[in-house]
């Protein structure tokens, strides 16, 4: 012990030499403040997460909501916003009972369908007449009693316990080897089926991570993506801590610049993304080149197929050939497909598929030291539902590659209609060369926002797109019944017409908002709208809804 205490005692007596005077404890405090000072400077200038731009404009943004005449401002116009969205949904629902608690004693089955029948007539859009954008993908009575009957029977079935469920496990699997056949994947071609497309995409992306980490020594990852690309990847890089390099699209084409990409592969690229087709314009990217470079640079391809995968597979025996975009390219390594869009099976499945079963089991998660047993999981989720597996099972089968076919020959054939009559209207214009079921149109003349307007008004339910602005329609099987393409057409021609009886007139009503937030330079103020509209989906009743909402 004396020997501990010596040295102890000597450090104390040097720091009390050193601090008798005030002006080295001055020098003391300086310096260390000016260490720290300039770590957090260099860590701030240099962070890998988003450029020095960006977080400057941030800082500078965070700061400025904090000085009271601001902060008062900001919070008095969210609060509107939010009781906004409250009112949208308590003018919907205020004629009806809410369940705020468990009822006392159980309802029969007439009483809760009766119910389920007036929550499900709430929306205000004809989604059966053809008059919405994509959600619904196909309408049809006896698939609908196919689906009804298969799912009854598998509704309390889950493939986390193979040995109770084998047959459901055998079912996905099928799923799995079925469509990856469709994609052009060999015998050696895996996956596993997700409950939708941001599953997919944030799995693929999580494979790619852990294989760059561990096969190639990554530790700060990076994906290389269009600005098209699915939010599912802004998702999955928040989630997984992955950055994000953006690249931009050619403006007419809207394709992604293959030049801009090659640019951005850095040694920390983890994986490349080509779209086939991107959501907001319904063009797809060059995934032969992509694929090449993904061969160049040794780095992973991902080809997001969510939106028009179970088009693309079906279109040249439709008589509409495309580009390659699948498992032929020695690039791509994986493909995302939903099932539940085009391949018409209920919400709640799709399908990544990887070219080597390498990169899946760096999507699957294991846990080998747990005391409850060692523990796998394929996917985000532990249990799944059994249930829209076989769903998704019976509805492939019931179709067959026949039915694909004619049913893809429909849809992009109503697209195509769609888009000469959209090109010969005046004053507008349509995004790039639409691929499969999406067309998008903006304007140079008008505000396209007040085009909006009035085909909402008149029952159609389309898409938003900004930056810039546009709106797109997705095609579906439903659009392809008698009339609706043409009254499409002729609405859109007429509203064209309204608009311009003064063009320069701003947008008013709730379309405004949309405008406002584009020209907004703090984003995180459209954040806290975003957030307010998703408040409102969970809207209950409160005891101030009369002050507030009541605002006929």
């Amino acid at each position: 012990m004396d020997q501990v205490l010596v040295p102890l005692g000597q450090v104390k007596t040097l720091y009390g030499n050193i601090f008798r005077d005030r002006q080295l404890l001055r020098i003391f405090i300086l310096s260390t403040t000016a260490s720290i000072f300039t770590g957090w400077l260099y860590d701030y200038i240099f962070d890998d997460e988003e450029s020095f731009y960006i977080r400057v404009k941030k800082t500078f943004f965070k700061y400025m909501k904090k000085i009271p005449s601001i902060k008062a401002k900001l919070d008095d116009e969210i609060l509107r916003i939010n009781n906004g969205f409250r009112k949208d949904v308590y003018s919907k629902t205020k004629h009806l009972d809410y369940y705020m608690q468990l009822p006392e004693k159980k309802m029969s089955k007439e009483e809760i369908m009766e119910v389920t029948n007036e929550y499900l007539n709430l929306g205000s859009y004809n989604w059966q007449g053809g008059r919405v954008s994509g959600s619904v993908y196909y309408s049809n009575a006896e698939l609908v009693d196919l689906i009804k009957e298969v799912y009854a029977k598998t509704s309390y079935t889950n493939p986390l316990h193979p040995d109770v469920f084998p047959g459901i496990c055998k079912m996905e699997a099928e799923v799995i080897r079925m469509v990856s056949d469709l994609f052009h994947g060999d015998e050696n071609t895996c996956g596993t089926m997700t409950s939708g497309g941001t599953e997919s995409i944030i799995m693929a992306c999580k494979a790619y991570r852990d294989y760059g980490k561990e096969v190639r020594g990554i530790k700060k990852p990076e994906m290389v993506i269009p600005i098209t690309a699915h939010s599912a990847f802004a998702k999955a890089s928040l989630y997984l801590r992955i950055k994000v390099k953006y690249v931009p699209v050619d403006p007419i084409t809207t394709k992604v610049d293959i030049k801009a990409m090659r640019k951005a592969i850095s040694g920390n690229t983890i994986m490349l993304l080509g779209s086939a087709p991107n959501f907001p314009y319904g063009t797809m990217d060059d995934i032969e080149s992509i694929s090449e470079l993904g061969v160049r640079y040794n780095v992973p391809v991902h080809v997001d197929s969510c939106l028009g995968g179970f088009l693309t597979i079906f279109m040249d025996e439709a008589g509409y050939p495309i580009p390659t975009c699948d498992f032929r390219l020695p690039g791509v390594m994986s493909i995302s497909a939903d099932t539940h869009k085009y391949g018409f099976a209920p919400k709640g499945t799709s399908v990544i598929m990887y070219r080597k079963l390498e990169y899946l089991h760096h999507q699957y998660t294991t846990t080998v030291d747990w005391p409850g047993g060692v523990y796998g999981s394929p996917t985000v989720s532990g249990s799944r539902a059994g249930g829209a597996i076989a769903a998704c099972w019976a509805t492939l089968l019931s179709f067959g590659k026949e039915g694909y076919v004619a049913a893809t020959r429909d849809i992009v054939h109503t697209t195509k209609y769609i888009e000469k009559g959209l090109r010969r209207i005046e004053h507008i214009y349509v995004f790039g060369q639409p691929v499969t079921s999406v067309v998008a149109i903006g304007s140079t003349v008008f505000d396209i926002y007040r085009l909006q307007t009035y085909l909402s008004e008149k029952g159609w339910n389309l898409n938003i797109l900004q930056f810039p602005s546009g709106i797109h329609l997705g095609v579906t099987h439903i659009h392809t019944q008698p009339g609706v393409a043409d009254a499409f057409l002729n609405d859109v021609q007429n509203g064209v017409i309204e608009v311009m009886k003064d063009p320069t007139a701003p947008v008013i009503g709730k379309m405004a908002v949309y405008g406002y937030a584009q020209g907004i330079p703090d984003r995180s103020i459209v954040d806290e709208v975003t957030n307010c509209y998703l408040d409102a989906m969970y809207y209950t009743p409160r005891a101030d809804d009369e002050k507030l909402l009541m605002l006929e």
